[in-house]
């Protein structure tokens, strides 16, 4: 997901407005990596209602599949858990959960911090992992390719009759983000309607009706730059293609193939038990947002919560391409963006970011440096899942803030420290 430029950046304090505005910004972190570079709850932050405190894990609920580590005696895991306790208390996070493997076999698993006041984090607990679906749909998308029930180079006209310039846009582009939509996350007016009603539930039409308010900002296919609405449209379209719902599809071909069992779609704001807990200053008060509706960040189908197991093995697998021909592999880590973007007179370079070798996007997934990677950051979650394909190295790590937290996605940060204790010739360098 997409945000500004990167940039050091302060909490506001007294300006909610604004606040929500950078905090829309930063669920979209997707653009702004490509362009370059253990405390309590205080009991001032405001809960949910009784009613959606975390009860105890019961069965069919998850079950306890994703545990920590018990006394770690590798060197490499206490050097790690060193690094990450660090990194809490330096950024001051409310909890940190995270997964380091390598080769697929376990480095560490833990988790330090609270949930909420009084409840430890656990490894189990689910999140929100917002465009971590992305990454997965890509994969999709290229299995049908291979199926030969589909070619990315269709346009998506039969499909999606009433998009303007449907005949010029194809599954490629749309996968790519290089369709030239507008995004609707970094519309003002989108912006307004949701830090008003956090809790309200989006459709597609209504997502998609923001982009379409403006002119494109280039001719689909010639440049590239970040917006949601691709895949909101994507996923109607795949729909269309293959007479199955997304969240079955994604299923059957990449959750289900690599054992997610606990990466599942929500269409409703619920979050599977054991639950790790939200909160965030975005409206200006500090506020627990564990179950604000995220209708918004794409179509239904693929609203997907998962805990910190599953991100790592979905980190491993989708970095290495498991479930693909070594021809679409190549094709998820550059779909043909290397070499677009950069400003034109139509298009800012905030906007259309130059896509390089080193820092680009390819389906549903970011490059930097050879690390592939995904990582949402909204309504108070962050997560990253990165993969080094050299070292076959997967770090997955979940965060969530306290008051005073710094902006952006810290969860990244912490994995930046990880990687560089870990393969220190290749820096995670997202900005």
């Amino acid at each position: 997901m997409t945000r500004t430029p990167f940039r050091s950046l302060t909490r506001p304090r007294t300006r909610p407005r604004a606040g929500v505005r950078t905090s829309l910004l930063c669920a979209a972190l997707l653009a702004v990596t490509v362009q370059t570079a253990a405390l309590t709850v205080p009991a001032t932050a405001v809960t949910a209602p009784a009613t959606a405190v975390t009860a105890p894990a019961a069965a069919g609920d998850g079950g306890r599949d994703c545990v920590r580590t018990e006394d770690p005696r590798d060197d490499r895991a206490r050097r790690i858990l060193a690094i990450t306790r660090k990194a809490k208390k330096d950024l001051r996070l409310n909890a940190v959960q995270l997964r380091v493997t390598v080769d697929g076999h376990e480095v560490v698993t833990d988790a330090l911090g609270e949930s909420m006041t009084g409840v430890p984090a656990e490894p189990d607990m689910h999140f929100r992992a917002g465009s971590v679906a992305f990454a997965h749909i890509g994969t999709a998308l290229l299995r049908l390719v291979e199926e030969r029930k589909v070619r990315l180079d269709d346009t998506v006209e039969r499909w999606l009759p009433d998009l303007p310039k449907a005949d010029r846009i194809t599954l490629r582009m749309l996968a790519s983000n290089t369709t030239g939509l507008h995004d609707y996350v970094t519309d003002p007016a989108f912006g307004a309607e949701l830090e008003a009603h956090p809790f309200r539930a989006w459709t597609p039409k209504e997502l998609v009706s923001y982009p379409l308010r403006h002119s494109f900002w280039y001719e689909p296919g010639a440049s590239w730059s970040y917006s949601h609405a691709n895949y909101v449209l994507l996923i109607a379209a795949l729909e269309k293609i293959t007479g199955v719902r997304i969240d079955r599809l994604v299923r059957e071909k990449v959750t289900g193939p690599l054992g997610l069992r606990n990466t599942r779609n929500n269409f409703t704001p619920d979050i599977p038990r054991p639950v790790l807990h939200a909160f965030t200053s975005d409206r200006g008060l500090y506020e627990e947002s564990t179950f604000w509706n995220p209708s918004w960040t794409t179509a239904p189908g693929a609203v997907i919560t998962t805990h910190i197991c599953d991100l790592a093995r979905s980190a491993q697998a989708i970095g290495s391409g498991e479930l693909l021909s070594p021809r679409s592999y190549r094709t998820l880590l550059d779909p043909g963006t290397v070499g677009l973007g950069g400003a034109t007179k139509t298009c800012p370079a905030s906007i259309c970011l130059k896509q390089t070798e080193a820092k680009h996007f390819g389906f549903g997934v970011i490059v930097i440096n050879g690390w592939v990677i995904q990582n949402p950051s909204f309504s108070g979650y962050a997560a990253i899942q990165a993969y080094l394909p050299s070292e076959r190295l997967a770090i997955a790590v979940s965060a969530t803030k306290t008051a005073t937290t710094p902006e952006g996605n810290m969860a990244q940060e912490v994995a930046k420290r990880i990687a560089a204790e870990l393969a220190p010739g290749t820096p995670l360098d997202i900005g």
